[in-house]
């Protein structure tokens, strides 16, 4: 009796979560992966609805502190004020790693630079260089474009390639890691820097140093499953304890061999088993 009690509150579980609508909203990062993870979820899971949408890490997780997401998706970790508000309020959350991923930085591919140091990348941002020919390139304007301050993307560039320095007045900050890329591929001064699965044939690579120029590493699935590329970052999933019934299938599904073999395919790091 208490099998099939048990059997049935299972049954309960699942139709709860294949009846009700996952919203996912956060990092522009994953946007892709999300979606294409959602997109195949729901081919398996019969009468599953899941909205996925982006808009940045931290719209992401102001959009679970004040209820109006079930999973907050983020490029960087939780803050410490984004968590006292989440204690203020209540709610208790899980912090899932869901992927990894090389962080690109890109030029216009007339660009004859295709290596930089970090040290070059930071002065490059903080607007100490701004002409190409400072960095070993043409005489042509440095045009710096960076995500905006509410990007994981944002806060993860600030720390690990500018050492926590400031960006120069000048870099234009752009809402969407798509509107980096085009702006890029359509200025040949033009630099930035997205998520390895948002480069296509239109922007170009740079290879980056992290030992002040002895070894320069481009960005790629293997480089960055091997560790010798030097910009790589995990991925997260936040989501509420008070939903875990709901989002928990789907995140099972997310960290699974299947869901893993989709973050190759879409151009991510999958996590190493």
């Amino acid at each position: 009796m208490k099998r099939l009690i048990s059997l049935t509150a299972f049954a309960i579980a699942c139709f709860a979560f294949t009846a009700a609508t996952v919203k996912i909203k956060g990092s522009d990062t994953l946007l892709p992966l999300a979606q294409k993870w959602a997109e195949t979820f729901m081919k398996t899971k019969s009468g599953t609805s899941i909205n996925v949408t982006g808009g940045g890490s931290g719209v992401g997780i102001a959009a679970l502190i004040d209820g109006t997401t079930d999973i907050a998706t983020a490029s960087r970790k939780i803050k410490m004020d984004e968590k006292l508000k989440l204690q203020e309020a209540g709610k208790t959350y899980k912090e899932i790693v869901v992927a990894m991923d090389a962080l690109s930085v890109i030029v216009n591919p007339k660009n004859t630079v295709s290596k930089l140091t970090r040290e070059q990348l930071e002065g490059i941002f903080t607007g100490k260089y701004t002409n190409w020919k400072q960095v070993g390139g043409a005489d042509l304007k440095i045009v710096a474009y960076s995500r905006e301050s509410s990007s994981g993307t944002f806060e993860f560039f600030k720390e690990k390639v500018m050492s926590k320095k400031n960006f120069a007045s000048s870099c234009l900050m752009m809402p969407a890691t798509g509107a980096v890329v085009q702006s890029v591929s359509q200025t040949k001064g033009a630099i930035g820097y997205v998520g390895f699965a948002y480069t296509n044939s239109k922007v170009k690579d740079i290879s980056v140093s992290y030992d002040q120029g002895k070894t320069f590493i481009a960005p790629s699935l293997q480089t960055a499953i091997n560790k010798t590329y030097p910009i790589v970052r995990p991925l997260y999933f936040y989501y509420l304890t008070k939903v875990e019934t709901q989002v928990k299938p789907f995140i099972n599904f997310v960290l699974s061999a299947e869901g893993q073999k989709i973050v190759t395919a879409v151009g991510y790091v999958p996590l190493q088993k």
